[in-house]
Parts: structure tokens; sequence; C-alpha cells
């Protein structure tokens, strides 16, 4: 069951839409050895503006998650890659279909 997530905002640098586009494709074999991560997308939600949605059975799986190798390399690249610092927000799942 999925009871919370994590929606974390990325805008890109100028130029670094390409670099961005790559970082999400390359976390995904990251997250897929994660098992408390039941669900992870990585979006382009515009020309420069991208997202990572997640989904999470418990706040525990959520912390560890947010103590992993995709956020510890989000945080050292974001200088270089975005505009602005990430915006993480964490949310409660109301309602979810999952596979299966």
């Amino acid at each position: 069951m999925v009871n919370v997530a994590l929606f974390v905002r990325l805008e890109a640098k100028p130029g670094r839409e390409a670099d961005v586009e790559s970082f999400l494709r390359d976390g995904l074999p990251i997250v897929q050895e994660e098992p408390s991560t039941i669900a992870w997308f990585g979006l382009r939600l515009g020309p420069s503006t991208f997202g990572i949605f997640d989904a999470f059975p418990d706040e525990a799986g959520r912390q560890a998650h947010l103590s992993g190798r995709v956020a510890a390399a989000l945080m050292a690249q974001a200088p270089e890659l975005f505009a602005q610092p990430p915006t993480i927000e964490k949310v409660d799942v109301l309602a979810a279909k999952l596979p299966g």
C-alpha cells in the first residue's frame, strides 16, 4: 500500500535541460534498488521545469529514500544544474492504483 509520497520540483539552469533529463534517467536504476520506493517518476513539466514524484508505504520508506543515493546526488549537483534549490514537498497519498 502507498501512503506517503514526495513531489520534487526542479528548474534547470538555461542550457542545462539535457543534463537534468539525463540525471533523471540515470536515477531510475538506483531507485529500483530501494525496496520501499513503490513508485518513482522522473517528469518533464515544461521546457526547463522538471520533477520527481515517488511513493512509499510509510514514513520510514520515505526517510530512507531521502537519505539515499539519488537524493545525495540531487543535492550535490543542484548548484550546477538548477536555477534554484529543488523544492521538496512531502505529501500524503489519498488514493492510488498500483499494478498487480
